[in-house]
């Protein structure tokens, strides 16, 4: 499957990198783009430099996973056409900026042309939105979104699986998101299995 993930600058990249890792692991060709302030917000929760492929693969001892990182500016990448739309489209995290672009229908970026493009052509959207409280605004754009298509998926860990880690409460999440994708993992025992 071909996933495009995109890391904004809400709080929360541990989210975008442990699906990252989880995309790589099974496989999957996954297109990164990470916006300006997803770069630096990566950068200070995990010390991670989301524009190195390399040191991506590395970071998890998959040096030959099928990775692209593309720049944000990059409105010529074949994910900003629906003639070479990826299989999936991933926000992980998403801020309430991306978020309202989106809904909005501007596009003045990677990321939020290539959601459009995935709205258009009716393939997944996923989005994971990274804010508390939500505004009426927020709810809205999100009501809009659903409405198109997009499936929202909140950052909110589930406690039932009584966590013991953060790990756990990350893996939750990004489980949750691979359960929308339809792909297969082991990251949380569902409930009544």
């Amino acid at each position: 499957m071909k996933i495009l993930l995109a890391i904004t600058g809400a709080s929360g990249s541990i989210y975008g990198l442990r699906l990252l890792e989880e995309l790589l692991r099974a496989g999957h060709q996954v297109t990164l783009v990470a916006s300006q302030s997803g770069q630096e917000v990566c950068r200070y929760e995990t010390g991670v430099d989301l524009g190195d492929s390399e040191a991506l693969k590395l970071l998890w001892n998959l040096p030959d996973a099928p990775v692209t990182i593309r720049n944000v500016t990059d409105l010529w990448a074949p994910e900003a056409s629906g003639s070479a739309a990826p299989d999936a489209m991933v926000i992980a995290p998403c801020s309430m900026g991306t978020l309202g672009r989106i809904s909005n229908g501007i596009s003045g970026n990677l990321i939020e042309r290539a959601a459009d493009v995935m709205l258009k052509e009716h393939r997944p959207l996923l989005l994971l939105p990274r804010e508390t409280p939500f505004s009426t605004i927020h709810l809205e754009n999100l009501l809009k979104l659903s409405q198109c298509g997009a499936r929202i998926i909140p950052a909110m860990p589930a406690f039932y699986q009584k966590p013991e880690s953060l790990d756990d409460l990350v893996n939750f999440v990004v489980g949750k998101l691979l359960d929308q994708l339809g792909i297969e993992h082991s990251l949380f025992q569902k409930w009544g299995v």
